[in-house]
């Protein structure tokens, strides 16, 4: 796969005509080797988790939150019943909430997960290495294949009408917006081209993206990654493309990665979203 090959990643006015506030992060990742498990990583998920528990939030008060909340008024807005298929948010809220732990899958997929608890934002890490050309979040015309989380032995085809991440090639990788992730995109160990996703739609929830987007980054300089530059995409810019030569940003070395962005936040802001583990299938953490 050549990772310097770009990849242009655009939201379709359709969606944005149904949901005009949608915001969505992005941080291409073109070379990280992920690893199983990184200690500061799983010090900051269990943290997140923690102050959750401390929360003692109840299923109702999980779907209440502001941004939770706009959530599942975006699902209706695309005529997904959200009590069926919460987002990938609040379906994690509610999980850990009840004082469950998230499977340690990898750092990449810990450290996305720890961000979101403490951020209330969805953020996946969706393996790129073999899509080429477009990545669009956009209505499904019904014709498109999602190989699920797995299961890709069992194709599925998304409902006309449902959002999902669809390439050049007519796979979809997600069914309906982030409730699930395909196969394909699922980050796992080794060596590999990712982009990191940071969504919201709740009013202001550009600048709760924007922070999330900026923890993420610094995260990731810690761990040794080659990123870019992040990038948000709305309304007013709904398109971008990534993977380019001049988005890079220069590798740090050690002694100039700073180990604080591996620390939880001094506080966490009740009024956002969360993100879903590989094991209970989202686009949200792949």
């Amino acid at each position: 796969m050549d990772r310097t090959s770009a990849l242009k990643v655009i939201v379709d006015e359709s969606l944005l005509a149904r949901v005009p506030g949608y915001v969505l992060g992005l941080i291409a990742v073109p070379v990280v080797d992920v690893a199983a498990a990184a200690p500061e990583v799983d010090d900051l998920l269990t943290a997140a988790e923690d102050a959750l528990h401390g929360l003692s939030l109840g299923k109702a008060e999980v779907s209440a939150l502001p941004p939770i909340a706009a959530w599942r008024d975006a699902y209706r807005s695309v005529d997904v019943n959200p009590n069926r298929f919460p987002c990938a948010a609040e379906s994690v809220l509610r999980r850990v909430a009840k004082g469950d732990r998230l499977p340690r899958i990898n750092a990449l997929v810990n450290l996305c997960n720890a961000v979101s608890l403490d951020s209330r934002l969805p953020v996946a890490s969706c393996d790129v290495g073999d899509i080429t050309g477009e990545l669009a979040v956009r209505l499904a015309h019904g014709g498109e294949t999602y190989l699920p989380l797995g299961a890709p032995e069992a194709p599925e085809h998304p409902e006309p009408g449902e959002v999902v991440y669809a390439d050049a090639q007519d796979r979809a990788h997600s069914r309906r917006w982030n409730w699930r992730q395909s196969e394909v995109i699922r980050t796992d160990v080794g060596r590999r081209r990712l982009l990191l996703t940071v969504e919201a739609v709740h009013e202001g929830g550009r600048a709760d993206v924007e922070r999330a987007l900026d923890r993420l980054a610094a995260a990731l300089d810690a761990l040794g990654a080659v990123r870019q530059r992040p990038i948000v995409l709305d309304a007013a810019e709904p398109g971008a493309e990534l993977f380019v030569p001049e988005l890079s940003v220069p590798e740090l070395s050690v002694s100039e990665q700073d180990a604080s962005v591996l620390s939880a936040p001094e506080q966490a802001v009740p009024e956002q979203s969360a993100v879903e583990s590989a094991a209970e299938p989202s686009v949200v953490a792949g």
